[in-house]
Formats: structure tokens, sequence, C-alpha cells
């Protein structure tokens, strides 16, 4: 397990939410947290609020992390504050892009730049400055259960599709230079991500697409999901989710357990679709590591020389889990 007092974090969508929770119990564990967000106001009271709640070095950065310009002055500022990073937190996310007939232009790239192309960024601009210092650290990218399992927004789901797929990926990549890569498939938090609307940049004012309907069935929808956020996980209890996960280098983090028979059956159904053979073990192994992750502990599982939490396939296979 990691001590991780003392450390530095970038966190992105800060201000609220999941990145409120996680830069709250990241810095009640002693590390020094820089808040990233687009919203300023918002983002001067997190950080003020937390100054009052700790007596660890908080500070804040404004940046609209969907231009990578703006995410790598986030990322030269908190150099110049705090000298080294040793966790970036991938948090900064956003719910819209249409549903099928209502696809625009600007509304896939306000998504996809935002969930996705900013994790992709902030694994280029601080994977080096990470790797840099030799001290080793932790990539946390905050994907979704529709990065898993689809839902009813496309875009949304192809973004955090692709955030699972690049940490599952960058895990192995990372490892031998001491960076763990975690990606958090959160459920049904209380956060803001139905209003995100009110953060949609000024070039695409106007362009990402017909605001959600009032009436009608897909409005009782809306509704209905808004009342299950309004009463979802507390954010900061995920916070010490990804806390516990940084300490322990998990690969995933799940918040709940209600879409987990989902999960299950996507991935056996598409194991189902072919024989059994070599070609479809990388399916197989994943089915069975996202049904067996919440209960991978050192305790039922070997551990590796990385000291990676390690299960067996039954092709005699060792693999990450």
């Amino acid at each position: 397990m990691r001590d991780l007092a003392g450390q530095t974090a970038f966190v992105t969508g800060a201000a609220s939410g999941i990145g409120l929770g996680i830069a709250t119990a990241l810095s009640q564990a002693g590390v020094k947290v820089m808040l990233c967000d687009i919203e300023e106001e918002a983002l001067k009271k997190a950080v003020a609020d937390l100054k009052t709640r700790t007596n660890v070095d908080v500070d804040g950065v404004k940046a609209d992390v969907s231009l990578k310009g703006e995410l790598q002055a986030a990322a030269d500022a908190t150099v110049a504050r705090y000298g080294r990073i040793h966790i970036l937190v991938n948090n900064a996310g956003v719910g819209g892009g249409g549903t099928y007939g209502e696809w625009t232009d600007a509304g896939w790239n306000w998504v996809l730049g935002v969930n996705l192309m900013s994790v992709i960024w902030g694994f280029e601009i601080f994977g080096p400055l990470i790797e840099a210092h030799g001290e080793g650290g932790q990539v946390v990218s905050t994907a979704s259960v529709a990065g898993l399992i689809t839902g009813p927004s496309p875009a949304y789901d192809v973004s955090k599709y692709g955030v699972v797929a690049l940490s599952e990926g960058m895990r192995n990549v990372l490892a031998p230079r001491k960076i763990g890569v975690s990606v958090l498939c959160p459920g049904v938090i209380r956060t803001q991500i139905m209003n995100s609307r009110r953060n949609v940049p000024q070039r695409f004012a106007g362009a990402v697409g017909n605001p959600p309907p009032t009436e009608g069935p897909r409005a009782e929808f809306i509704r209905a999901l808004q009342g299950r956020i309004n009463n979802g996980i507390d954010p900061l209890y995920v916070g010490e989710l990804v806390r516990e996960a940084i300490e322990n280098d998990w690969p995933y983090i799940f918040t709940d357990t209600e879409h987990e028979p989902f999960i299950d059956r996507r991935f056996s159904d598409q194991a189902g679709l072919r024989p059994y053979t070599r070609t479809n073990a990388a399916t197989l192994v994943l089915a069975s590591a996202h049904r067996d992750i919440l209960r991978c502990r050192t305790t039922s599982a070997a551990i590796g020389e990385s000291g990676h939490c390690l299960r067996t396939t039954p092709l005699g296979l060792w693999v990450h889990a």
C-alpha cells in the first residue's frame, strides 16, 4: 500500500461532483491537490472550502480540458506551483450528444473532446511528468458503467468505452515505468451530469443539438433519471474508493454492484458468439475480471512481483486483474 501524504495530484472536473469528492478524499489523506475546472466561480469556492476543511496545500486552475493547449497550460501551472506531480485524475465529463437523428458535429466534438480526448491528452502530457521524477505515480480516469454496457446516449457511450479501452491498454504500458493506471466506472452518483449544458464552450454555443424535451416518454425518462441522480451515491464515498484504489493500484474501480448482472451478461454473450479459442481468450478473461474485480484482494489472489493483483485463466495465462 502506498502512502500518499505529501504527494501532488491534478484533478480535472474538480469543482463539483465526483471530481470534488476525489479532491476532498485525497486532500484529507495529506495529498497536495491542484483542482482544475472550467467553472471559475465554482472552482474558487471548492478550493476555498477545501482550505478550511484540511491543512493541506490545495489550489485551483481554470481550463477547458477539451482544448489541448489549455490542459497543457494547466499542467505547466501545476508544475510551477508544486514542482512534481504524482497523481493524475482525468475526471472531467459531460453528458450529451443527442440521440440518433439529432446528432450534430459540434455535439460529438464537445462530448468526445471533454470525455475522451482530454483523457488521451492527460496521459500524453502528465505521463512524462510523473515518470520524470522516478517516484512512481497513478493515473485514474473516470469512465462509467456506460463504458461497459451501452445506455441511451451514443456519444457518451462511445467516449466512455474509449476511456475503458485506453486505461486497460495503458496499464501494461506504464507499469514498467512505475505508474499505475486505474479506470473508475461509477454507477448513479449525485452529480450535475444532467446539467452539462451549463458548460458548453462558446465555440459550440447553439450547435450541440436540441435541449432535452419537456414532454413525452423521453422527458419522463429524463425526470426519472434525474430523480435517481438526486438520490445517488455520495461523491465523497466515490472519492474514498478512488483514494483506496490509488493506494493499492486497483485496475478497476466500481462504486456499487447494481449493474454487475448486465456487465456479466454483456461479456458472457460476446464470448458465446464464437468457439472457445485463443482468438477470443481476451474476451473471456475480461468477462471474468469484471465479474471478480470487486472481490479481488490479496487474500484471494496471487500477487505478482509488480504488486498487481493477478489471476489465472482457463488457458493457464496470468493476467493483470
